[in-house]
């Protein structure tokens, strides 16, 4: 081969992967596209997908489509589904991203973000919202007291963790699943003590929901989540060597319990304030890393993203099962995502025997 068929060669390599990059990206975006537009044209009333890009491309480019559907469909699509469908994108991602990053900093595959004990905080502070406190701040209080106690369970696991000096994966794991003992009994306490008749209010929330949803109210999971998330992709690299061991990432230098607490604060606050705003939704960090790393391997570079993307998807298809399952009815989306989690690991079981 002569010097100019290789240096042609060469160069056509950065072309190539720039062109696999954009064809991924479009791939990706498609499948992102299509989930969203099912989702939202599935439920009690059924909604034509030609009817549901109609009025989306309607509210964002007035003028640009004719419209040719009724008012009702269009509030259906615009004011009560799609700000659904997007929340449950936000808390998918979240979930996902942060079971991948619990999982390798705890290098425990059944970590998960409820690991910490934040969703029994986050339930703890809901219940006491609706049986005890009332709405006193509106619409929003259920999600603010939700995730003050998603916060209060982080600190306690946190505080524990340093009084104790766990600052080992496993005894953090152990701590994390204490607290969400205690808080849950706490939190079943109240549940005892509130009115009988409105304990049935709490019941859809502890079950995970995404009902609730508003386009006011998307702006503070996505806050979160952004720089959050960019945060972890950036500590891909320190997140390879704490799977690796202790021993191997204190031997390049890195400062192992220090940032495995700052992971699990960063987990925390991510995981809070989705809790806050959808309820108590699992499996969904427990699973998206197993798959993901199936396709692109263990390099959290690409397992981090490809687990906000996968579980930002799985929980859009999840919330619309639980939307036409028993429809007019909706199905608490927790139940869909804890029976795929529980099939989900008898087929690991199956399949790695």
């Amino acid at each position: 081969m002569s010097d100019g068929t290789i240096a042609a060669t060469v160069d056509q390599r950065p072309a190539a992967r720039l062109g696999l990059k954009l064809g991924l990206g479009t791939a990706l975006a498609a499948i992102m596209m299509t989930a969203v537009g099912l989702s939202v044209s599935v439920g009690a009333v059924s909604v034509p997908l030609t009817t549901v890009w109609g009025v989306v491309l309607d509210r964002l480019l007035p003028g640009l489509v004719t419209p040719d559907w009724s008012a009702g469909r269009a509030s259906i699509v615009w004011e009560i589904r799609l700000p659904r469908v997007i929340l449950a994108g936000i808390v998918g991602a979240g979930l996902g991203l942060v079971g991948a990053a619990l999982q390798s900093v705890t290098r425990n595959p059944l970590a998960d973000p409820h690991l910490l004990g934040i969703s029994s905080g986050g339930a703890f502070g809901a219940i006491a919202a609706l049986l005890h406190t009332g709405l006193f701040l509106g619409a929003l209080t259920v999600p603010l007291m939700a995730f003050g106690g998603a916060l209060l369970a982080t600190a306690m696991v946190l505080g524990l963790a340093s009084v104790a000096r766990a600052t080992s994966a496993d005894r953090l794991v152990l701590t994390g699943v204490a607290v969400s003992f205690v808080v849950m009994a706490c939190a079943n306490i109240l549940i005892f003590l509130g009115d009988p008749k409105a304990t049935h209010t709490v019941v859809f929330w502890m079950l995970g929901g995404l009902g609730l949803a508003q386009w006011g109210h998307l702006a503070w999971p996505l806050a979160v989540l952004l720089p959050c998330g960019l945060w972890l992709w950036a500590q891909a690299g320190r997140l390879n060597a704490m799977s690796l061991g202790d021993e191997t990432a204190a031997s390049l230098g890195l400062e192992v319990g220090r940032f495995r607490l700052t992971v699990f604060v960063v987990a925390a606050l991510i995981t809070g304030v989705m809790v806050a705003f959808s309820g108590l939704i699992g499996f969904v960090g427990l699973m998206m890393p197993h798959l993901v790393r199936m396709f692109v391997g263990g390099d959290n570079v690409r397992v981090l993203p490809g687990s906000a993307f996968a579980g930002a998807v799985f929980l859009i298809g999840a919330d619309a099962l639980a939307r036409v399952a028993l429809a007019p009815e909706d199905l608490p989306v927790g139940v869909v995502t804890g029976l795929c989690g529980g099939l989900f690991f008898i087929w690991i079981m199956a399949r790695r025997r």
